[in-house]
């Protein structure tokens, strides 16, 4: 039968085999993926005990997955460009299986940050699942698919809390990452089955030169952020490292421009539509995740601080939890936007709803429906945002550049979320007030965070109104955007001056 059907829709002449199954695949390996974030949270005041170690290097449990997962994001989406964006998915998967093996059998710190690092190499998946879409999906399913599968990644951040206090209360703390294993090996099979091999390659040679540079000043960097309240903000490490990663980062720039094989392509970068949602996808992870640390705060504090609610772990998880389903459920909506008045306009009513949410946040902070409701509406904003992001930078690069441009756009939130944890600790650690022997963080630092969460949504809101304004794809369509040629056509145009 030639006409296309669920099960096999013809896209470049191509028979790509049941077209939403290969979407769910996906969307189903960035939500395991994001899974990762939050699997340890629970441990982390159990860990020194757990590992014979004192806090101080347990907490780099988090900090090498973090480091791992920004040298990753954009050294993976440049390999999938060149070699195959599911060859590098399939790489990124079983280096996240393997990881969770290792940390399931750890009983000491070493294997632990070991295992952990391999897990924080898998941060590609999400970006490069996009880039499998925009390759093999017919246009009129692009938009909703890339919208679930950028959700995915705060879909698997709200539900892995709940889970993850689930399973470490009532089994031993392993069986969380033999978990993890499980679902990693079910998405590897799945993308084995159902997903097809992109045909759309760069060619060229892997710029190693850049990945080292661009890795160390990433690291240099976020090391200082996420460690600085610990070291000292002024401290001699916090100061060198901030000044190592900004002197790498602008030698790295300067190589970039005059290599023939970058690893990031600052020329399409600095585009205007390219670099805006760059920026604004920074603005709003910062954002965005400042609320991930608030809510939960304020759901376990002591009630004798007045405001705290004095709930379990579990507790605050599920009363994140719709939040990821409220992502989710978000996706076609952004999707729909998307198609009716362009992706610029999903984003800023994404920032513009997550602004609303923390502006309610600094007034209803008292009761657990109130921070549910709270946590949706911020979590409708970010589904609607995130959805857009993907389509911004897409309708602006050529395809053979799809995944290191979309694993640079990871990249910028993931930044933006790193410094928000850090600036967030720093004002509850300044505004506290004293129960006891402890100093907690006080009621108006929470606000403070909230009012900073509110400014940074604005602030994205306002860079977001500055990205040139897309036709709307109407339905019919060809698959590609209009200012996707446009952009096409402008790389083309600059290869051959």
């Amino acid at each position: 039968m030639s006409d296309p059907t669920p099960e096999s829709t013809d896209v470049g002449g191509v028979a790509v085999p049941r077209p939403n199954a290969v979407v769910a695949v996906l969307a189903f390996s960035g939500i395991v993926v994001s899974l990762m974030q939050t699997l340890v949270i629970p441990l982390v005041p159990e860990l020194p005990k757990l590992l014979d170690a004192p806090a101080s290097d347990t907490a780099w449990a988090i900090t090498a997955t973090l480091l791992a997962s920004a040298v990753a994001t954009p050294v993976v989406g440049r390999l999938g460009d060149m070699y195959g964006k599911r060859r590098l998915l399939l790489i990124s998967l079983v280096l996240l299986t393997a990881g969770s093996v290792v940390c399931a059998l750890a009983d000491s710190l070493a294997p632990m940050v070991i295992g952990r690092g391999l897990q924080g190499l898998s941060a590609g998946v999400i970006p490069l699942g996009i880039s499998i879409m925009r390759d093999e999906l017919p246009a009129e399913k692009l938009h909703s698919a890339t919208a679930v599968m950028s959700a995915s990644l705060g879909v698997g951040g709200a539900l892995g809390l709940p889970s993850a206090a689930l399973i470490a209360d009532n089994l031993d703390w392993h069986a969380l990452f033999w978990v993890s294993v499980a679902f990693g090996v079910v998405a590897t099979v799945l993308v084995v089955t159902l997903v097809p091999e992109s045909r759309v390659r760069t060619g060229g040679r892997f710029d190693l030169i850049g990945a080292l540079g661009l890795s160390v000043a990433l690291v240099s960097l976020l090391l200082a952020v996420s460690k600085g309240a610990d070291w000292g903000w002024s401290s001699g490490a916090t100061l060198g490292l901030f000044a190592t990663g900004l002197l790498v980062l602008l030698v790295w720039g300067v190589y970039q421009l005059r290599t023939d094989h970058a690893l990031v392509d600052l020329r399409v970068a600095s585009r205007r539509q390219v670099l805006l949602t760059n920026l604004a996808s920074l603005s709003f992870g910062f954002s965005m995740f400042a609320m991930s640390l608030v809510i939960p705060q304020l759901l376990q504090l002591p009630e004798a601080t007045g405001y705290g609610l004095g709930k379990s772990l579990l507790v605050s998880g599920l009363v994140l939890a719709p939040q990821g389903l409220v992502m989710m459920g978000t996706a076609p909506v952004s999707a729909r936007i998307t198609r009716a008045f362009g992706p610029k306009v999903t984003l800023m009513l994404g920032a513009l709803t997550v602004a609303v949410g923390y502006a309610l946040n600094t007034v209803m902070m008292a009761e657990i429906w109130q921070l549910v409701l709270v946590s949706c509406v911020i979590g409708a904003g970010v589904g609607l945002a995130y959805g857009a992001m993907p389509a911004l930078v897409m309708g602006a690069v050529p395809v053979s550049e799809t995944a290191a441009a979309n694993s640079l756009n990871t990249l910028m939130r993931a930044i933006g979320t790193s410094s928000s944890s850090a600036v967030t600790g720093v004002v509850l650690a300044h505004m506290t007030i004293m129960l006891g022997p402890a100093a907690l963080p006080s009621e108006n630092g929470f606000r403070t965070v909230m009012i900073v969460g509110c400014g940074a949504a604005l602030l994205a809101l306002g860079v977001a109104s500055f990205i040139p304004r897309q036709v709307p794809l109407a339905a019919g369509h060809p698959s590609v955007h209009p200012t996707e040629e446009a952009a096409s056509a402008s790389t083309v145009a600059e290869t051959k001056a």
